[in-house]
């Protein structure tokens, strides 16, 4: 019975493999993250001033991945941010493209997508006018087309959250499980935003199983009690019971963010680094 279960989970697309490439096992039989992740999106202003020094600011904090979105990264010159990647250790599994530039401009997101390194793309975020019944429906469509055109491009692709998709619910059925439902799980996988998950007053863990296999990365940043977001650590969500379900969800990364991270910048993702590193599940 135990292989039968365990062969069932492999099943669903290899999770116990996908779950071990940025796992390590700890004492007592406990995991830990082997390669911590930072949505430079996080660090926003810095980058757009100079993006060399903030990702020599972000790899001397210990980071060895990043995740490109906001800040301008779209029109910088992705060659020498890839070379100053190399230079320090980091690698970009995934960056962040708008629906509008994956419209308007595929081939041009790819390019830059493989010149970055980056191996997924990531549709971040879907403006007001998307967020009624018709208007989702159409852009799911098209959200379904991105996922074949970049799968046939050597690319993987996922859907990013907030919190509305949970809690606008046009005829009921809310927009994420409209996504979930309408959108090959082949071709459009989630990167699952757990603050905005928890913010929109859904029961994370469960929503974890329903989704096993096919989520790419989490997003990570904390909440106060009065809901606002904050450093990793500094607030009251239990991560390590969410990571415990890893052999299950098969999550290949975990990047940090926080959206309205307070300046200096570098002392709040310090704090998250040093959490999640010293993080056991």
């Amino acid at each position: 019975m135990i292989m039968n279960r365990r062969s069932i989970l492999l099943g669903a697309g290899g999770l116990a493999a996908l779950a071990s490439q940025n796992l390590i096992a700890g004492g007592a039989q406990a995991a830990q993250i082997r390669k911590v992740g930072l949505q430079l999106y996080t660090v926003r202003e810095l980058f757009s001033a100079d993006p060399v020094a903030t990702l020599e600011q972000v790899a001397k904090i210990g980071y060895r991945e990043v995740e490109f979105g906001g800040g301008g990264y779209d029109a910088m010159d992705h060659k020498l941010l890839r070379k100053t990647m190399d230079r320090l250790g980091l690698t970009s599994p995934s960056l962040h493209i708008g629906y509008d530039a994956l419209l308007d401009k595929f081939d041009a997101s790819v390019a830059m997508a493989k010149t970055l390194g980056a191996d997924t793309v990531i549709l971040p975020y879907m403006v007001d006018k998307h967020r009624e019944a018709a208007a989702w429906d159409a852009a799911l469509v098209n959200i379904n087309r991105f996922g074949a055109q970049l799968k046939a491009a050597g690319l993987g692709f996922a859907y990013h959250n907030h919190d509305f998709e949970f809690t606008v619910k046009p005829d009921g059925v809310s927009l994420f499980d409209r996504l979930v439902k309408a959108c090959d799980p082949e071709l459009v996988k989630i990167e699952l935003d757990l603050y905005w998950a928890v913010h929109a007053g859904e029961d994370v863990q469960a929503l974890i199983k329903r989704l096993a296999g096919r989520i790419y990365a989490y997003h990570v940043k904390d909440m106060r009690p009065d809901r606002s977001m904050t450093a990793v650590g500094a607030g009251t969500i239990d991560f390590a019971s969410l990571f415990k379900l890893n052999a299950l969800a098969g999550v290949r990364h975990f990047y940090v963010e926080n959206d309205q991270c307070p300046a200096p910048y570098i002392p709040d993702i310090s704090k998250s680094f040093q959490t999640l590193r010293g993080l056991r599940f």
